[in-house]
Protein backbone atom coordinates (compact mmCIF):
# COMPACT_ATOMS: atom_id res chain seq x y z
CA UNK A 1 0.00 0.00 0.00
CA UNK A 2 1.35 3.40 -1.02
CA UNK A 3 0.93 6.25 1.47
CA UNK A 4 1.55 9.99 1.69
CA UNK A 5 1.92 12.58 4.44
CA UNK A 6 -0.81 14.97 5.64
CA UNK A 7 -0.12 17.78 8.12
CA UNK A 8 -2.89 17.91 10.75
CA UNK A 9 -3.39 20.60 13.39
CA UNK A 10 -4.28 18.59 16.51
CA UNK A 11 -4.16 21.42 19.06
CA UNK A 12 -2.85 24.96 19.51
CA UNK A 13 0.53 25.12 17.76
CA UNK A 14 0.63 21.31 17.55
CA UNK A 15 1.05 19.83 14.07
CA UNK A 16 1.27 16.06 13.55
CA UNK A 17 1.94 14.23 10.29
CA UNK A 18 -0.56 11.49 9.43
CA UNK A 19 -0.09 8.79 6.83
CA UNK A 20 -2.91 8.54 4.27
CA UNK A 21 -3.49 5.82 1.74
CA UNK A 22 -2.83 6.82 -1.86
CA UNK A 23 -5.73 5.50 -3.96
CA UNK A 24 -6.82 5.45 -7.58
CA UNK A 25 -9.32 8.19 -8.48
CA UNK A 26 -12.99 7.42 -9.02
CA UNK A 27 -14.80 8.25 -12.26
CA UNK A 28 -15.04 12.00 -11.61
CA UNK A 29 -12.08 12.38 -9.26
CA UNK A 30 -8.58 13.77 -9.77
CA UNK A 31 -5.45 12.79 -7.85
CA UNK A 32 -3.24 15.87 -7.53
CA UNK A 33 0.39 15.84 -6.46
CA UNK A 34 0.55 19.01 -4.37
CA UNK A 35 3.33 21.41 -5.30
CA UNK A 36 2.40 24.50 -3.26
CA UNK A 37 -0.05 25.39 -0.51
CA UNK A 38 -0.20 28.89 0.98
CA UNK A 39 -1.06 29.50 4.64
CA UNK A 40 -4.12 31.73 4.95
CA UNK A 41 -5.59 33.59 7.93
CA UNK A 42 -8.00 30.67 8.53
CA UNK A 43 -5.15 28.23 9.14
CA UNK A 44 -3.31 30.81 11.24
CA UNK A 45 -6.34 31.21 13.52
CA UNK A 46 -6.60 27.44 14.05
CA UNK A 47 -2.85 27.22 14.67
CA UNK A 48 -3.03 30.01 17.28
CA UNK A 49 -6.09 28.53 18.98
CA UNK A 50 -8.39 31.41 18.03
CA UNK A 51 -10.57 28.89 16.21
CA UNK A 52 -11.02 25.47 17.85
CA UNK A 53 -11.46 23.00 14.98
CA UNK A 54 -9.20 20.17 16.02
CA UNK A 55 -8.14 17.91 14.45
CA UNK A 56 -7.96 20.05 11.32
CA UNK A 57 -6.28 19.25 8.00
CA UNK A 58 -5.67 22.81 6.84
CA UNK A 59 -4.59 24.32 3.56
CA UNK A 60 -7.15 25.73 1.11
CA UNK A 61 -4.83 27.70 -1.21
CA UNK A 62 -3.32 24.81 -3.14
CA UNK A 63 -1.93 23.99 -6.56
CA UNK A 64 -0.15 21.03 -8.07
CA UNK A 65 0.12 18.60 -10.97
CA UNK A 66 -2.47 16.03 -11.99
CA UNK A 67 -1.08 12.54 -11.38
CA UNK A 68 -4.19 10.57 -12.31
CA UNK A 69 -7.75 11.30 -13.42
CA UNK A 70 -10.93 9.21 -13.44
CA UNK A 71 -12.24 7.84 -16.71
CA UNK A 72 -15.07 10.41 -16.87
CA UNK A 73 -12.92 13.47 -16.20
CA UNK A 74 -12.84 15.72 -19.26
CA UNK A 75 -11.21 18.99 -18.12
CA UNK A 76 -7.74 17.84 -17.10
CA UNK A 77 -5.28 15.02 -17.76
CA UNK A 78 -2.13 13.67 -16.08
CA UNK A 79 0.68 16.21 -16.23
CA UNK A 80 -1.58 19.29 -16.21
CA UNK A 81 -0.82 22.08 -13.77
CA UNK A 82 -3.90 22.93 -11.74
CA UNK A 83 -5.29 25.11 -8.96
CA UNK A 84 -7.88 23.59 -6.63
CA UNK A 85 -11.03 25.26 -5.34
CA UNK A 86 -11.23 23.93 -1.79
CA UNK A 87 -13.70 26.30 -0.11
CA UNK A 88 -16.64 24.38 -1.49
CA UNK A 89 -20.42 24.81 -1.55
CA UNK A 90 -23.27 22.32 -1.25
CA UNK A 91 -24.98 23.02 -4.58
CA UNK A 92 -28.39 22.28 -3.05
CA UNK A 93 -29.36 25.23 -0.82
CA UNK A 94 -31.36 28.27 -1.93
CA UNK A 95 -28.29 30.47 -2.48
CA UNK A 96 -26.35 27.88 -4.47
CA UNK A 97 -29.33 27.38 -6.75
CA UNK A 98 -29.84 31.14 -7.02
CA UNK A 99 -26.35 31.64 -8.45
CA UNK A 100 -24.77 32.88 -5.21
CA UNK A 101 -22.86 29.83 -4.01
CA UNK A 102 -20.52 32.09 -2.03
CA UNK A 103 -23.47 32.51 0.38
CA UNK A 104 -23.97 28.74 0.72
CA UNK A 105 -25.74 27.66 3.92
CA UNK A 106 -23.45 24.63 4.34
CA UNK A 107 -20.21 25.85 2.80
CA UNK A 108 -16.66 24.81 3.65
CA UNK A 109 -17.55 21.41 5.11
CA UNK A 110 -14.53 19.80 3.51
CA UNK A 111 -13.25 16.26 4.04
CA UNK A 112 -10.51 16.10 1.45
CA UNK A 113 -8.27 13.92 3.60
CA UNK A 114 -9.68 10.86 5.35
CA UNK A 115 -7.59 11.43 8.49
CA UNK A 116 -9.18 14.76 9.51
CA UNK A 117 -11.79 17.36 8.60
CA UNK A 118 -10.60 20.31 6.53
CA UNK A 119 -9.52 21.29 3.03
CA UNK A 120 -6.32 19.26 3.34
CA UNK A 121 -3.90 21.11 1.08
CA UNK A 122 -0.98 20.80 3.50
CA UNK A 123 -0.21 17.34 2.17
CA UNK A 124 1.77 15.53 -0.49
CA UNK A 125 -1.35 14.48 -2.41
CA UNK A 126 -5.03 15.36 -2.63
CA UNK A 127 -7.98 13.46 -4.06
CA UNK A 128 -10.54 16.01 -5.24
CA UNK A 129 -13.65 16.25 -7.40
CA UNK A 130 -12.98 17.14 -11.02
CA UNK A 131 -15.36 20.11 -10.75
CA UNK A 132 -13.00 21.73 -8.24
CA UNK A 133 -9.88 21.43 -10.41
CA UNK A 134 -8.94 24.37 -12.66
CA UNK A 135 -6.33 23.94 -15.38
CA UNK A 136 -3.52 26.51 -15.40
CA UNK A 137 -0.98 27.53 -18.06
CA UNK A 138 1.81 25.03 -18.67
CA UNK A 139 4.47 27.62 -17.85
CA UNK A 140 2.98 28.93 -14.59
CA UNK A 141 4.93 28.89 -11.36
CA UNK A 142 2.78 26.66 -9.16
CA UNK A 143 3.55 28.75 -6.07
CA UNK A 144 1.77 31.57 -7.94
CA UNK A 145 -1.09 29.27 -8.93
CA UNK A 146 -1.64 28.49 -5.24
CA UNK A 147 -2.78 32.10 -4.79
CA UNK A 148 -5.75 31.60 -7.12
CA UNK A 149 -8.12 31.41 -4.15
CA UNK A 150 -7.16 34.71 -2.46
CA UNK A 151 -7.11 36.39 -5.86
CA UNK A 152 -10.60 35.00 -6.55
CA UNK A 153 -11.81 36.55 -3.28
CA UNK A 154 -10.50 39.92 -4.46
CA UNK A 155 -12.03 39.48 -7.92
CA UNK A 156 -15.41 39.07 -6.23
CA UNK A 157 -14.79 42.16 -4.12
CA UNK A 158 -13.78 44.27 -7.12
CA UNK A 159 -16.93 43.18 -8.96
CA UNK A 160 -19.00 44.35 -5.97
CA UNK A 161 -17.21 47.70 -6.15
CA UNK A 162 -18.41 48.19 -9.76
CA UNK A 163 -15.33 50.12 -10.87
CA UNK A 164 -15.56 52.10 -14.12
CA UNK A 165 -12.85 53.61 -16.31
CA UNK A 166 -11.32 56.70 -14.72
CA UNK A 167 -12.77 56.06 -11.26
CA UNK A 168 -10.91 57.17 -8.14
CA UNK A 169 -10.49 54.04 -6.02
CA UNK A 170 -9.14 53.86 -2.46
CA UNK A 171 -7.66 50.68 -0.98
CA UNK A 172 -7.29 50.78 2.81
CA UNK A 173 -4.63 48.38 4.09
CA UNK A 174 -1.90 46.85 1.93
CA UNK A 175 -1.68 43.32 3.15
CA UNK A 176 -1.84 40.66 0.45
CA UNK A 177 -5.54 41.32 -0.18
CA UNK A 178 -5.07 45.07 -0.43
CA UNK A 179 -2.15 44.53 -2.81
CA UNK A 180 -4.28 42.30 -5.04
CA UNK A 181 -7.09 44.87 -4.96
CA UNK A 182 -4.66 47.48 -6.29
CA UNK A 183 -3.64 45.36 -9.28
CA UNK A 184 -7.23 44.46 -10.10
CA UNK A 185 -8.43 48.07 -9.81
CA UNK A 186 -5.66 49.17 -12.17
CA UNK A 187 -6.81 46.52 -14.68
CA UNK A 188 -10.27 48.11 -14.46
CA UNK A 189 -8.82 51.48 -15.47
CA UNK A 190 -8.96 53.27 -12.12
CA UNK A 191 -6.68 55.76 -10.39
CA UNK A 192 -5.75 53.93 -7.18
CA UNK A 193 -5.06 55.62 -3.84
CA UNK A 194 -3.44 53.38 -1.23
CA UNK A 195 -3.81 54.06 2.51
CA UNK A 196 -1.44 52.35 4.93
CA UNK A 197 0.52 53.06 8.13
CA UNK A 198 3.51 50.85 7.35
CA UNK A 199 6.26 52.33 5.14
CA UNK A 200 7.31 48.96 3.69
CA UNK A 201 3.75 48.12 2.74
CA UNK A 202 3.39 51.50 1.05
CA UNK A 203 6.43 50.51 -1.02
CA UNK A 204 4.61 47.30 -1.96
CA UNK A 205 1.54 49.37 -2.90
CA UNK A 206 3.68 51.39 -5.27
CA UNK A 207 5.07 48.21 -6.84
CA UNK A 208 1.51 46.94 -7.29
CA UNK A 209 0.69 50.07 -9.31
CA UNK A 210 -0.88 52.47 -6.81
CA UNK A 211 -0.92 56.01 -8.18
CA UNK A 212 -1.10 57.85 -4.84
CA UNK A 213 0.26 56.76 -1.46
CA UNK A 214 -1.20 58.05 1.82
CA UNK A 215 0.55 57.36 5.12
CA UNK A 216 -2.52 57.29 7.34
CA UNK A 217 -0.67 58.03 10.58
CA UNK A 218 0.90 61.19 9.17
CA UNK A 219 -2.05 62.43 7.09
CA UNK A 220 -5.80 62.62 7.61
CA UNK A 221 -6.73 60.06 4.97
CA UNK A 222 -10.36 61.17 4.64
CA UNK A 223 -9.43 64.82 4.05
CA UNK A 224 -6.60 63.86 1.68
CA UNK A 225 -8.93 61.73 -0.44
CA UNK A 226 -11.40 64.62 -0.57
CA UNK A 227 -8.59 66.97 -1.63
CA UNK A 228 -7.38 64.58 -4.34
CA UNK A 229 -10.90 64.29 -5.76
CA UNK A 230 -11.83 67.98 -5.76
CA UNK A 231 -13.89 67.41 -2.59
CA UNK A 232 -16.09 64.80 -4.27
CA UNK A 233 -14.81 61.76 -2.40
CA UNK A 234 -13.81 58.42 -3.94
CA UNK A 235 -15.91 56.44 -6.39
CA UNK A 236 -15.08 53.17 -4.67
CA UNK A 237 -13.39 52.39 -1.35
CA UNK A 238 -12.23 48.92 -0.29
CA UNK A 239 -11.52 48.40 3.41
CA UNK A 240 -9.27 45.35 3.81
CA UNK A 241 -8.31 45.93 7.46
CA UNK A 242 -10.43 44.34 10.26
CA UNK A 243 -10.76 47.56 12.28
CA UNK A 244 -14.12 49.28 12.78
CA UNK A 245 -12.50 52.74 12.88
CA UNK A 246 -11.17 52.19 9.36
CA UNK A 247 -14.57 50.93 8.22
CA UNK A 248 -15.97 54.31 9.27
CA UNK A 249 -13.16 56.08 7.40
CA UNK A 250 -14.07 54.07 4.30
CA UNK A 251 -17.69 55.24 4.53
CA UNK A 252 -16.66 58.86 5.16
CA UNK A 253 -14.26 59.08 2.20
CA UNK A 254 -16.76 57.65 -0.30
CA UNK A 255 -18.43 60.25 -2.49
CA UNK A 256 -21.81 60.59 -4.18
CA UNK A 257 -22.91 57.45 -6.03
CA UNK A 258 -19.81 55.77 -4.59
CA UNK A 259 -19.44 52.21 -3.38
CA UNK A 260 -17.96 51.29 0.02
CA UNK A 261 -16.89 47.64 0.20
CA UNK A 262 -16.08 45.96 3.52
CA UNK A 263 -13.74 43.23 2.32
CA UNK A 264 -12.58 41.72 5.58
CA UNK A 265 -14.31 40.19 8.59
CA UNK A 266 -14.05 42.55 11.56
CA UNK A 267 -12.63 41.52 14.93
CA UNK A 268 -13.98 42.78 17.24
CA UNK A 269 -17.21 43.52 15.42
CA UNK A 270 -17.91 47.02 16.74
CA UNK A 271 -20.74 49.19 15.36
CA UNK A 272 -19.83 52.36 13.47
CA UNK A 273 -21.72 55.63 13.14
CA UNK A 274 -23.19 56.35 9.72
CA UNK A 275 -25.22 59.36 8.63
CA UNK A 276 -28.42 57.95 7.10
CA UNK A 277 -29.02 61.34 5.45
CA UNK A 278 -25.64 61.15 3.69
CA UNK A 279 -26.47 57.70 2.35
CA UNK A 280 -29.95 58.88 1.38
CA UNK A 281 -28.89 62.05 -0.42
CA UNK A 282 -25.70 60.78 -2.05
CA UNK A 283 -27.04 57.37 -3.11
CA UNK A 284 -23.88 55.87 -1.63
CA UNK A 285 -23.82 52.08 -1.59
CA UNK A 286 -22.34 50.30 1.44
CA UNK A 287 -21.81 46.60 0.88
CA UNK A 288 -19.63 43.67 1.84
CA UNK A 289 -17.95 40.81 0.06
CA UNK A 290 -17.36 37.26 1.18
CA UNK A 291 -15.89 34.22 -0.55
CA UNK A 292 -15.46 33.77 -4.28
CA UNK A 293 -17.97 32.23 -6.65
CA UNK A 294 -16.91 29.63 -9.21
CA UNK A 295 -16.76 32.32 -11.89
CA UNK A 296 -14.44 34.42 -9.72
CA UNK A 297 -12.12 31.44 -9.27
CA UNK A 298 -12.05 30.85 -13.03
CA UNK A 299 -11.21 34.52 -13.65
CA UNK A 300 -8.42 34.36 -11.07
CA UNK A 301 -6.83 31.33 -12.73
CA UNK A 302 -7.01 33.07 -16.12
CA UNK A 303 -5.43 36.26 -14.76
CA UNK A 304 -2.55 34.31 -13.21
CA UNK A 305 -2.07 32.02 -16.21
CA UNK A 306 -1.92 34.98 -18.59
CA UNK A 307 0.37 36.87 -16.16
CA UNK A 308 -1.97 39.86 -16.02
CA UNK A 309 -1.59 39.65 -12.23
CA UNK A 310 1.86 39.24 -10.68
CA UNK A 311 2.02 37.75 -7.17
CA UNK A 312 5.79 37.29 -6.96
CA UNK A 313 6.15 40.21 -4.50
CA UNK A 314 3.47 38.72 -2.27
CA UNK A 315 5.20 35.41 -1.47
CA UNK A 316 7.46 36.03 1.51
CA UNK A 317 8.95 32.52 1.76
CA UNK A 318 8.68 28.97 0.46
CA UNK A 319 9.08 26.30 3.13
CA UNK A 320 9.26 22.49 2.80
CA UNK A 321 6.30 20.52 4.19
CA UNK A 322 8.69 18.84 6.63
CA UNK A 323 9.22 22.27 8.22
CA UNK A 324 5.54 23.23 8.38
CA UNK A 325 5.89 24.43 12.01
CA UNK A 326 8.42 27.02 10.86
CA UNK A 327 6.11 27.99 8.01
CA UNK A 328 3.27 28.75 10.46
CA UNK A 329 5.55 30.74 12.77
CA UNK A 330 6.58 32.86 9.77
CA UNK A 331 2.99 33.20 8.56
CA UNK A 332 1.70 34.66 11.84
CA UNK A 333 4.32 37.41 11.83
CA UNK A 334 2.83 40.79 10.84
CA UNK A 335 5.68 41.60 8.45
CA UNK A 336 5.08 38.68 6.07
CA UNK A 337 2.69 38.21 3.18
CA UNK A 338 1.98 34.63 2.03
CA UNK A 339 4.14 31.75 3.22
CA UNK A 340 3.97 28.89 0.74
CA UNK A 341 4.46 25.30 1.93
CA UNK A 342 6.00 22.99 -0.68
CA UNK A 343 5.78 19.21 -0.27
Amino acid sequence: MSTFKVAVLEDTKKIVFHEAEKKEPGEKQVLVKVDSCAICTLEQRVYNGVMNRYPFAGGHEAAGTVEAAGNKVMGVKPGDKVAIRLLNSCGECYYCRNGHENQCMKSFIAETQECAMGPGGLAEYMMVNAADVYKMADDIDLSHAALSEPLACCVHSIENGKIELGDDVVVIGIGIMGALHIQLAKLKGARVIACEVDEKRLEVAEKMGADVLIHSEKTDAVEEVRRLTDLRGADAVFCTVPAAALAKQAVDMTGKLGRTVFYTSFHPDKPIEISPNKVHSSEQIITGTVNPQKRDFLIATKLLSSKLIDVSELISDKVPLAEVDRAFEEAIRPDTYRIVVRP
